[in-house]
């Protein structure tokens, strides 16, 4: 699509004519409708919706659509964001040693399958540094250890603001993310297998393999101070049997790991994830 559009993620207490209130706003100002999606979440009484408008012919300049539109969002109680389609987000991908994940976001960037910039690498380890001259992306490298973990975030911090970040991305990033830098930087997506509680820790894969499993799965979700406990935004399994080996369930879980951490980035940076409590809706 060409011509930018506009798009509002709304979440509100459920009420009548929600619908004929949001779309009123932008047909009177002389928007035209794209895409509507909404959904009502009856055990905690909300209305959920994303609407995108082109912004050919829109009488508002953007600048004045948010505290227009505020002043009808505010007296429902809804939490709203506004995004445009041709703001360009940036990302920084964080990994450590493994670079399935990060080699996959790069080339989908690259290859167009989704709208951004990678202009940032992080890493605790040096190893992938050769993947980011590969590609020209900056590498930065911070070790991390117990006893300097709250002054290289502080670090880490610092770069995502020089490098105006809108995301982060943790590519097997094998690190946990204080509650504190979460609280001044909330959008990063997390990758993990989906074994988790079952087999934490190290060798996941050694260990299902011993148990026998006949499904493994891949989880993507946004990062909270509750470790791999925050809202979902994709998942995928695969079904494994008695003739694969560890190589097979670790080469199926990169796999997975890899098209589910790619479809929430996408999904993400598409303005379709609508967050409420630990939940998230992720519209078509």
């Amino acid at each position: 699509m060409t011509n930018p559009t506009a798009t509002l993620l709304i979440s509100c207490p459920d009420q009548r004519g929600l619908v004929a209130k949001f779309a009123n706003f932008i047909y009177s100002n002389g928007g035209n409708i794209i895409h509507a999606d909404q959904h009502t979440d009856f055990a905690a009484g909300l209305f959920l919706t994303r609407i995108e408008w082109q912004l050919e012919g829109f009488n508002l300049p953007r600048e004045f659509i948010a505290p227009a539109f505020n002043a009808i969002a505010q007296p429902l109680g809804a939490k709203w964001e506004i995004h445009f389609s041709d703001t360009v987000p940036r990302i920084a991908i964080w990994v450590s040693r493994q670079d399935h994940c990060l080699f996959d976001l790069i080339w989908r960037q690259r290859a167009k399958e989704f709208v951004a910039e990678i202009p940032l690498i992080i890493s605790n380890h040096s190893n992938l540094k050769v993947v980011a001259e590969q590609f020209n992306i900056d590498f930065q490298h911070i070790l991390i250890n117990k006893d300097n973990k709250a002054e290289q975030e502080t670090q880490q911090l610092e770069l995502l603001r020089k490098y105006k970040i809108d995301l982060v991305v943790l590519a097997k990033y094998m690190q946990i993310v204080s509650a504190d830098f979460i609280s001044q930087f909330p959008q990063i997506i997390n990758i993990h297998h989906s074994f988790l509680p079952a087999f934490i820790g190290a060798n996941p894969y050694h260990r299902a393999f011993e148990r026998g499993v006949k499904i493994i799965g891949a989880t993507a979700h946004y990062a909270t101070a509750d470790l791999d406990a925050g809202p979902i935004i994709e998942q995928d399994v695969v079904r494994v049997s008695h003739r694969d080996e560890v190589d097979d369930l670790v080469r199926k879980g990169k796999d997975l790991e890899r098209v589910v951490l790619a479809r929430s980035v996408r999904s993400h940076l598409q303005n379709r994830v609508l967050v409420y409590g630990n939940r998230t809706v992720v519209f078509e």
